[in-house]
C-alpha cells in the first residue's frame, strides 16, 4: 500500500548511513582534539537519523491504520545545538572539504525527499517529506555558514584576504 514511501525511507536510510561513514572517515583522519570529537557529533547524529527512519519504516509496514497514521504525525528529532568553535582551526582544509562534501550531501537530501513529494499521491506522504526537508534544511544552512567562515579563513591563510 505504501511501496513507495517505504522505498523513500529504504533510500533516506541509506543516505544517512553514508552521512555518517564520511563523517566517521574524516574524524579519522582530524586526528585527537576538538576536531575529531566535532566530527564524529555529526556522525553521531546521523545514526539519529537513521534510528528515527527505522523506526517510521517499522510503523508504516506492519499496515496498522493507528501506526501508520503515528509514523507520519511525529517529527525526525531536533538536531542538537552543535559548537562548531571545537574544530582545531589548524585542520581548515580538511574542515572545507568535509564542510563541502556535507552541503552537497544535504543538497541531494533535499532534491531527494521534493522529487518523492512531487511524485507522491499521499497527503500524509508529503507532510512527511517536507519535514525531512526541513530537517536536511537546518544541516544545509549550518554547514553553509562554517563552511563560509573556513573559506575566510583558509583565503586569508593563504594570503589571498583582503582581495
Amino acid at each position: 500500500m505504501y511501496k513507495d514511501e517505504l522505498n523513500v525511507i529504504k533510500q533516506a536510510i541509506l543516505n544517512e548511513v553514508e552521512g555518517y561513514e564520511f563523517y566517521k572517515m574524516a574524524a579519522s583522519q582530524a586526528g585527537d582534539g576538538g576536531s575529531r570529537e566535532a566530527l564524529m557529533e555529526l556522525a553521531n547524529e546521523e545514526l539519529k537519523h537513521v534510528e528515527y527512519l527505522k523506526k517510521l519504516f517499522d510503523k508504516i509496514k506492519d499496515g496498522k491504520e493507528d501506526d501508520q497514521a503515528l509514523a507520519f504525525e511525529e517529527g525526525p528529532p531536533s538536531p542538537d545545538i552543535y559548537n562548531w568553535d571545537r574544530l582545531d582551526k589548524s585542520l581548515t582544509s580538511l574542515a572545507m572539504s568535509v564542510f563541502g562534501i556535507g552541503i552537497q550531501m544535504e543538497n541531494d537530501s533535499i532534491d531527494f525527499y521534493t522529487k518523492a513529494k512531487n511524485d507522491s499521491q499521499l497527503e500524509e506522504a508529503k507532510n512527511l517529506y517536507d519535514i525531512l526537508i526541513k530537517w536536511e534544511r537546518v544541516h544545509l544552512e549550518q554547514f553553509t555558514a562554517q563552511y563560509n567562515m573556513y573559506k575566510e579563513d583558509w583565503w586569508s591563510d593563504q594570503g589571498f584576504a583582503p582581495f
